[in-house]
This record gives C-alpha cells, structure tokens and sequence, in this order.
C-alpha cells in the first residue's frame, strides 16, 4: 500500500508492477509478488501470494447511474497460498478476488458502502450496499451457481451492526428478527472496518466476511493528513 509515481508502474496484458512489488496474471492464476517496507514501524514485507480462480464468471456492475465506478468479482471462489520470508509466514485457504474502478473519486459519488460474502462449500453470495451523494442506494445480492454463473438473488433486510472502535456504522442483511452476531473485528481504522458477521439468509446461519467503508470519515481533514503514515508516498521508485 505504498504510493508511487508513474515512473514506477508497468503494465502489460497478463501484468502489473508497481515499484518493486507485481502482480502477474496467467491461465486463471493470480501471482503476488511483494517487497516493501511497513509503516509506521519499518521493517521489510517480503514474499508471495498466489491465488487459484475458480468459477470466473465475467460479470460487472456498475455501482451509480451514470456508470462511473464499476465492481466486478473477478473470482468469487478462490483458492489462496501465502508464502513470506518477511516476516517468515506461510498459510492457505479459501479466497476471493475482485476489482473496482471509477472515472473520478470515490467521495465525489458515495457516503459509505457495506460489502460482503458468503464462502464454504455450501455456497458463494455477495452483498454490495452503497450510499450515495444523492441520496440514493446500490442494493446487490448475488449468488454463484454450480455451473459458475452469478445469479441475482433476493436478500433478507438491511440491519445495523455493532459501531467498530473507531465509530463506523456498519449494515448487513439478516432475516427478519435475527440480529446479526460480530465474530471478529480484522480491522479497525478511522474510515474503514473488516469483520467476520454471522447473519441468517433463508432460515440458514450465514458467516459473512464482512466490510464498511465511510467516504465522509475518509475525506475529513484529520484523517486525511493520517493516511501518509499508514500509506508512504515515494516520488518514483
């Protein structure tokens, strides 16, 4: 999560390389390579992550009217191999990939989003509900059929979460007089929070990774002169 300035990137068709950390797509593999240094406390971040897609079924959204900024899960189901020398750690799962892209900033359009999804061998959902500037909603709820297929489906209410220590309000969807249980809290910052959720979906226990994200919190002037210590900026290498 360093940034950096355009004499540092290189592209092509199946790769993208960013100062000295790439990553490189070929034959439904996604291979991460990463050397960087951490903040705020230095120390090298070195190693390889390499990500085995799945069902891979070419469908995208666009997230506001005019089209503008886009979501598309590139593998809803994943399987997932990271190998590091440093820090020295290695672990394997179950994973997902996806990408989101815009024309402009994402707080020119949006307030908050809350994402989420549903992963084991039961079956794959997503959730993407996003507040805009206008007042209007993103409402997306997906399934992945056995034949890899994402299917549009229909999803229990909206319901609160607990806030995160930071004060972010998250939401998902459970069903009707099921609230929603917080299983862990992965991250916590001052615009943005990861946990994993267990809701109910049809009468069923759902266990969602779940994310909230504050566009109002991220553009306010304390966190925004935050970011650098958590997000380095080099000229160009």
């Amino acid at each position: 999560m360093t940034e950096r300035g355009s004499g540092a990137l290189a592209r092509t068709r199946e790769s993208l390389s960013i100062g000295p950390s790439s990553l490189r797509w070929r034959d439904g593999t996604l291979t991460i390579t990463l050397d960087e240094v951490a903040v705020p406390w230095p120390r090298r971040v070195r190693g390889e992550i390499v990500l085995h897609a799945g069902a891979q079924p070419n469908r995208g959204f666009a997230l506001d009217a005019a089209g503008r900024h886009r979501w598309q899960p590139i593998a809803p189901v994943a399987r997932v191999e990271a190998r590091f020398t440093a820090p020295a750690l290695s672990w394997s799962g179950h994973g997902y990939c996806d990408t989101n892209d815009g024309d402009r900033p994402l707080a020119n359009d949006f307030l908050a989003w809350d994402w989420s999804r549903e992963g084991g061998s039961r079956s794959t959902r997503l959730l993407y509900d996003a507040v805009r500037c206008d007042g209007t909603t993103t409402a997306l709820a997906l399934a992945l059929d056995r034949e890899g297929v994402l299917r549009d489906v229909e999803a229990p209410p909206l319901v609160g979460l607990k806030r995160s220590l930071w004060g972010i309000a998250g939401r998902t969807r459970s069903d009707p007089g099921q609230a929603p249980q917080l299983l862990r809290r992965l991250e916590d910052t001052p615009f943005y929070a990861r946990s994993v959720v267990q809701t109910a979906w049809n009468g069923s226990p759902a266990t969602l990774v779940h994310e909230s994200l504050s566009m109002t919190r991220f553009t306010h002037p304390v966190v925004q002169a935050m970011l650098p210590f958590r997000m380095p900026r080099r000229a160009c290498r």
